[in-house]
C-alpha cells in the first residue's frame, strides 16, 4: 500500500514539473525577437582605377610592323568532241597558274611595299601547236616617307619580263604551222626606277607621280631583231637601252559587292625625248568568290607601246579555278 502511494505522488510531482517547463518555454518563446531584414544600411565600396606606368622592357612585348599576303590560283579547262559531232568543234586543253605575294612594312611615317606577280598559262588545240595564254614575271618595290595625311615622297624599283619563249604562227603551203620566235626571257626585260610623290587615300586607291623616272630595256638575244624588226626599241646589235621619262601609276582595288572584288591598275610612261608617243597599260580584273577556294575571274589588258607595234594590243580571259589565300 505504501509503495502504491509513493508511486502516485512521484507521478504527480513529475507532471507538475513538466507543466512548469512548458510554461517557461512558452514565456521564452514570446520574449524572442528576430531582427528585420536590411535593418542596417550597407555602403558599397567605391573602386577607383588609376593608370600604372610600366616600361616596355618589363612587358617584353614584340611589335610586328610587317604584314604579308599570299595567294595561289590554278585553273584548267578541257573540251572533247566525237568525230561525228554535228555542230563541229576542236578538242582542246588549257592550263593556267598565278602566284601573288605582297608584303608591307609600316612604322611611323615610313612605309615599304613589295609585290610579286607570277602568271603562266598554256593552250593546246588539236591540230595546232601549243600557245601561251599568259606569261608574266613582275616585281615591284616602293619606299615612302609620309609628308602629310595623304601625300608621301616615294622611290620605287620594279622589274618585268616573261618566263617562256614567245612565238608568232604562220602556215606553210601544206597547212602546217610554222612558229617564229619573237620574244623570250629578258628579251625584253624592263627595269624601272622612279622618284616622286604618292597620293594615298584609304586602302582602295593610290596614285604615284614619278617626276624623275628612268627605264632600262634589255634584249639579251642580239639576233631577235631578225624576226622582230622593232627589237623593242633597242638598236639592233645592242642589248640595252636607257630612257628618262615622266611616269604616272594608279591602282584601285575594292570589294564592290559581297564576295566580288574589282582591281584595276593604269600606268603611263612618257619619254622626255618623244612626248608624242606615250606608253600606256591598263589592267582590269573582276573576281567573284563562289566559295572559300573557287573563284571566277574576268580579266582584261589594253597596252600601247610604240616600240613593239603601232597598234593597241589587248587580251581578255575568263577563268574558273581554285584560289588559296594566306592568311584567310
Amino acid at each position: 500500500m505504501r509503495t502504491l502511494i509513493f508511486s502516485f505522488l512521484t507521478f504527480l510531482s513529475f507532471s507538475a514539473l513538466c507543466q512548469e517547463i512548458q510554461a517557461d518555454s512558452a514565456e521564452l518563446e514570446n520574449l524572442r525577437q528576430y531582427p528585420k531584414k536590411n535593418i542596417l544600411p550597407v555602403r558599397r565600396p567605391v573602386v577607383q582605377l588609376a593608370p600604372v606606368q610600366i616600361s616596355e622592357s618589363d612587358l617584353r612585348l614584340k611589335i610586328n610592323y610587317w604584314k604579308s599576303w599570299t595567294s595561289f590560283g590554278i585553273n584548267m579547262n578541257q573540251a572533247v568532241f566525237s568525230d561525228n559531232w554535228s555542230s563541229g568543234g576542236v578538242n582542246s586543253i588549257a592550263f593556267g597558274a598565278q602566284i601573288n605575294y605582297k608584303t608591307e612594312y609600316n612604322k611611323g611615317d615610313k612605309n615599304y611595299v613589295s609585290e610579286i606577280i607570277l602568271q603562266y598559262g598554256k593552250l593546246k588545240n588539236k591540230g595546232q601547236l601549243q600557245r601561251k595564254t599568259n606569261d608574266r614575271l613582275y616585281w615591284d618595290n616602293k619606299v615612302a616617307l609620309k609628308l602629310s595625311k595623304n601625300w608621301s615622297f616615294f622611290g620605287s624599283l620594279n622589274f618585268e619580263s616573261q618566263f617562256d619563249n614567245g612565238f608568232s604562227y604562220k602556215k606553210d603551203s601544206d597547212g602546217e604551222e610554222i612558229p617564229t620566235l619573237i620574244s623570250r626571257f629578258m628579251s625584253p626585260g624592263y627595269l624601272t626606277e622612279s622618284l616622286g610623290f604618292e597620293y594615298k587615300k584609304g586602302k582602295s586607291f593610290w596614285l604615284r607621280i614619278g617626276t624623275g623616272t628612268a627605264k632600262q630595256t634589255f634584249v639579251l638575244d642580239k639576233d631577235l631583231y631578225l624576226t622582230n624588226p622593232k627589237n623593242f626599241g633597242v638598236t639592233p646589235g645592242q642589248n640595252f637601252r636607257n630612257e628618262l621619262a615622266f611616269q604616272l601609276v594608279t591602282n584601285f582595288e575594292k570589294e564592290i559587292m559581297p564576295n566580288m572584288n574589282l582591281k584595276s591598275r593604269y600606268s603611263m610612261f612618257a619619254n622626255y625625248e618623244k612626248l608624242g608617243n606615250v606608253d600606256q597599260r591598263l589592267d582590269i580584273s573582276l573576281a567573284a568568290k563562289v566559295n572559300k577556294v573557287i573563284n571566277v575571274t574576268v580579266a582584261g589588258i589594253a597596252l600601247y607601246d610604240d616600240d613593239v607595234t603601232s597598234n593597241i594590243q589587248s587580251s581578255q580571259t575568263l577563268s574558273l579555278g581554285v584560289v588559296f589565300k594566306m592568311p584567310r
